[in-house]
């Protein structure tokens, strides 16, 4: 396979222009602490886990209006592309409930793994970094976590003192959308208090698309695409008082989003959400132990799915109490220094998806709880590192008008990472996840008019099950620096949702034609999911000129039954940048290949596609504040793009040629 190859040729490539240049190896590089690693490693070390965080320019550079955008370049991750108002991550071809999403390590408690219509409940605008995790750390978030995570990081809760007040303010707008974004966060320091706030606001319209609506019919239309602007608020608030001994605090956060979904009948989506969380950390709580850490949060989402006039089609409400506690014990030198984090978690759910008229539900009000033990150690011995973790968690589901569900679910991994020269190591982990089916899963059995479909679940679902085997080789000093992943996943009652050509009614009734929704059948079957990826980077966080290649291949299929339902393509890229004093520019050019892996019931292909950026940026200090203009361009090419992993692939293309202009001062 010409992918695989290129994955090859690209790792054994750069490990002789490693060896070529001396590579300056001694060169110091910032590291980067992924919060949501049980050790709080930093992501070049994160081998047994493989990690990215995104922050600083980076983040900057790339962050979108959904978190699927924001990340949907980085090695491994697709996005669901429904639109611009919701378009989720995709990690290795899992989707959906398989992916959690985190905010601050917390659970957004948002109803976005039920279905690609549903947006994230969390802004990467006012995020300080954003982090992506697979594998064992994963997996201690939760059965939800079995294809990775996504966690949000904005400090609401402040863990440090600042010694004098600091934040940063954006504005910026974008061409394609007429789209108008303002964002800031602040931070100062009262005594021992510490205090945060922040806030974004978006609107935008219909954007542009480079031809027409559906391929290949004229009559489709063509210009902008209908229904698919958005209109986003969201601000927070927090506060802790730190000590010597550690800190506690607490934040409030409220969001609103409304935006559209551009599918062929088209609607919108009217979302809020409310907030609460607390934090606390106590270093040394007693002898033998490092730190002791709680953490607990309530949700009270909900959502409408408005009709085009305006009026409720489904009304989506989830009220969540999560809580989390971790001991850290000291590392223990009889055992080579072994250091680990025990852990319990709790989850108290409350989720609905009623008729507002008194026709049929899509998911009935249901009420599920969790609870969790999860413990995970490592162990350096010499030039190699072992680490081991396990999960022990049980999930009860309990319906106002179906069958109570309880399943007792475990989850474990072993690892080992070996340095077998300075600055190359070579990982192998074996990892086993078992996952309780989500709500909607089990119980649907209404209509879903966003998506234009009937669901309908199947109380009787057993839970899945994935083996996971990870093979991962990198070099992690110097000026280059890269890393190749090949993995496998078998997983044993894969559900996915079959959408069987059946036409029916708001009611389910089977009609001939006319306005009808599809229906779609939760089923299980055997699956296994397999991959290899590949990233080089040349001087990734100095000055002077910087680089990267990657490349990533994954595929999913149903065991003797063809391929899973939206699977990512094969995608190669390349970027290139400079960076000098006030000044920094680079451009990227992705390619992905065309996609003609369908599942069973998919009928559409999609072609391949050049997706070319750019960015330009001069920061100027005035006094002490730093005043950064910028420049970014998206899809310069201008290429009609629809991505595999898309449900409204055949009706919704991606935006058209973009330019954001933008200022952004920090203090």
């Amino acid at each position: 396979m010409k992918i695989q190859h290129t994955l090859l040729a690209a790792a054994v490539l750069s490990t002789f222009s490693s060896f070529a240049f001396a590579d300056n190896a001694d060169q110091v590089v910032p590291k980067v602490v992924v919060t949501a690693s049980p050790f709080k490693n930093a992501d070049s070390d994160q081998i047994l886990n493989p990690a990215k965080v995104i922050s600083g320019d980076e983040l900057r550079d790339k962050v979108g209006s959904s978190l699927g955008e924001t990340l949907a370049q980085e090695l491994g991750v697709s996005a669901s592309a429904f639109g611009a108002g919701a378009s989720r991550p995709i990690i290795r071809g899992m989707e959906g409930a398989r992916v959690k999403m985190l905010e601050n390590g917390m659970a957004t408690s948002d109803v976005s793994g039920l279905s690609n219509d549903h947006a994230v409940a969390s802004e990467g605008a006012v995020a300080q970094q954003i982090e992506i995790l697979r594998g064992p750390a994963a997996l201690l978030y939760g059965s939800g976590a079995i294809g990775g995570l996504v966690n949000v990081v904005n400090e609401r809760i402040p863990t440090a003192l600042e010694k004098q007040t600091t934040g940063t303010v954006e504005t910026r707008y974008s061409t394609v959308d007429s789209g108008k974004n303002a964002s800031g966060t602040i931070d100062t320091a009262v005594g021992q208090f510490a205090l945060h706030a922040d806030g974004n606001i978006r609107n935008a319209d219909d954007y542009k698309i480079p031809g027409q609506r559906i391929e290949g019919d004229p009559e489709a239309g063509a210009g902008r695409l209908p229904h698919s602007g958005t209109k986003e608020r969201s601000w927070g608030l927090g506060g802790s008082y730190i000590a010597d001994w550690g800190f506690i605090g607490a934040s409030a956060s409220k969001l609103s989003n409304v935006y559209g979904i551009p599918s062929a009948e088209g609607s919108k989506i009217d979302q809020a959400q409310t907030r609460y969380d607390i934090d606390s950390l106590v270093r040394n709580p007693f002898a033998g132990f490092e730190s002791f850490k709680f953490k607990a949060g309530y949700t009270d989402y909900n959502h409408a799915e408005l009709n085009e006039d305006n009026s409720p089609a489904v009304l989506f409400t989830n009220r969540t109490v999560e809580t989390r506690a971790e001991l850290t014990h000291s590392p223990i030198a009889a055992l080579h220094n072994m250091r680990g984090t025990f852990g319990i978690q709790t989850d108290n759910n409350h989720f609905s998806a009623l008729s507002p008229t008194g026709g049929a539900d899509t998911v009935p009000v249901t009420h599920s709880t969790s609870q969790a033990a999860f413990l995970v150690e490592e162990v350096k011995l010499g030039p190699v590192v072992l680490s081991a973790g396990g999960r022990l968690e049980s999930v009860e589901r309990k319906p106002v008008s179906n069958v109570e569900r309880n399943f007792s679910l475990k989850s474990g991994s072993v690892g080992g990472m070996w340095t077998f020269t300075p600055g190359y190591a070579a990982g192998l982990t074996l990892s086993y996840a078992e996952r309780a089916p989500a709500t909607e899963e089990l119980y649907s059995g209404g209509p879903h008019d966003a998506t234009e479909t009937f669901d309908i679940g199947n109380p009787d679902f057993k839970k899945e099950s994935s083996k996971n085997f990870e093979l991962s080789l990198e070099k992690n000093t110097g000026l280059i620096r890269w890393k190749a992943n090949a993995f496998r996943n078998k997983v044993d009652n894969y559900i996915f949702g079959n959408v069987n050509g059946t036409l029916v009614d708001e009611e389910g009734n089977v009609v001939a034609d006319g306005s009808s929704l599809r229906q779609r059948i939760f089923q299980q079957a055997p699956a296994t999911i397999q991959g290899v990826e590949a990233e080089l980077t040349y001087n990734a966080l100095g000055n002077g000129w910087n680089g990267r290649v990657f490349a990533d291949t994954s595929k999913g299929r149903l065991d003797n039954a063809g391929s899973l339902p939206l699977q990512p393509a094969d995608r190669v890229g390349a970027s290139i940048g400079y960076k000098d004093g006030a000044w920094r520019a680079g451009a990227s050019l992705v390619h992905g290949a065309g996609q003609e892996r369908l599942a069973s019931f998919e009928s559409t292909t999609t072609a391949s596609y050049n997706q070319l950026g750019a960015n330009v940026s001069y920061t100027q200090k005035l006094a002490n504040v730093d005043i950064t203009y910028f420049l970014l361009a998206k899809n310069l090419l201008n290429e009609d793009i629809r991505l595999s992993t898309s449900l409204l692939k055949d009706v919704a293309p991606l935006p058209g040629r973009n330019v954001v202009f933008g200022v952004r001062a920090h203090f």
